[in-house]
């Protein structure tokens, strides 16, 4: 099944919901390493989505409503967003496709108030969600 192809400035949109927290989400952008041009830009190559991290990410939870702060990064791509025949410097393209798993870690813990003793800080260092991408590409696709 073919979809469109990704390309350099192609957005990176996350959902809030990671799990039992919710984060003030922004979005990534893609930088393509293929070799191939669409529209002038460099198209996605596995690999390239790796490199997408958004820091300073506020986040909460339930049970620790201070807001804490971390980063979004792509766990793992689905599998129809990786190309199976469409290949940019012997490596498959990067195509549109469904949801991918999303990470997010921690960097500075959100915290639970627990007067009158200092704030409880959470204790996760990691939570999983997913996201999907957003491309400027409406004409190529690859399979």
């Amino acid at each position: 099944m073919s979809d469109f192809i990704l390309i350099t400035g192609d957005v990176v949109q996350f959902n809030p919901t990671f799990g039992a927290a919710t984060v003030a989400v922004q979005p990534g952008t893609l930088a393509g390493t293929g070799k191939g041009m669409v529209g002038g830009k460099p198209v996605c190559v596995q690999g390239d989505e790796s490199k997408v991290m958004v820091a300073g990410c506020s986040y909460m939870t339930a049970s620790h409503p201070i807001p804490g702060v971390g980063m979004l990064s792509i766990s793992s791509l689905a599998g129809n967003q990786t190309a199976k025949k469409t290949k940019s410097n012997h490596k498959p393209v990067l195509l549109k496709g469904g949801t991918f798993t999303a990470k997010f870690q921690v960097m500075t813990p959100a915290q639970r108030p627990q007067p009158p003793a200092p704030p409880e800080p959470d204790t996760t260092p990691s939570y999983s969600g997913t996201g999907s991408f957003v491309t400027t590409n409406a004409k190529w696709k690859g399979t």
